[in-house]
């Protein structure tokens, strides 16, 4: 479809236009040498908004919901967790083979297939969630054993 100008299509675009909507002020774009001010709501004004959160006191002036180190991550967690979860995991206890043996044996049939991707009714998935469900939680509760010892959350 072609475009068609117009002589009062032309007087239009030459003539200067208003633009009124920012802050109610209205502003001539026919000057582009003289700069205008907008302002909005978006962008940052002169005057700083006052922290509800920020404390005169506390911590030099700032106030801060968690401590920094908050995962407080120790290897000795992560030792000890691994250990803590394959040695109960590598008791033969499912028709006579462990839960280690059997997810580390699906991941060599899986292997022996390598570009296809295993089946979404192969053993391998069911192994591969069990195993890694009991990983993980025994690693949460070492964290909260192991942490809450070490800052005496626990008095015994």
């Amino acid at each position: 479809m072609p475009i068609i100008h117009t002589p009062k299509m032309a007087a239009a675009f030459a003539t200067p236009s208003t633009v009124v909507g920012l802050c109610g002020s209205a502003t001539s774009l026919s000057s582009p040498s003289k700069k205008t001010s907008f302002s909005s709501g978006f962008l940052k004004s002169g005057v700083r908004a006052r922290n509800p959160l920020r404390l005169s006191g506390a911590s030099g002036g700032r106030f801060t919901c968690f401590e920094r180190d908050w995962l407080r991550r120790d290897l000795n967690v992560i030792g000890f967790g691994l250990i803590g979860w394959l040695a109960p995991s590598s008791i033969p206890a499912i028709d006579g083979k462990s839960l280690t043996g059997l997810f580390f044996d699906s991941i060599g049939t899986e292997l022996a297939h390598f570009p296809t991707p295993p089946a979404l009714t192969s053993q391998f998935w069911l192994w591969l969630v069990l195993w890694h469900l009991g990983l993980f939680i025994t690693l949460t509760f070492g964290q909260i054993g192991f942490k809450g010892r070490t800052e005496d959350y626990f008095k015994f």
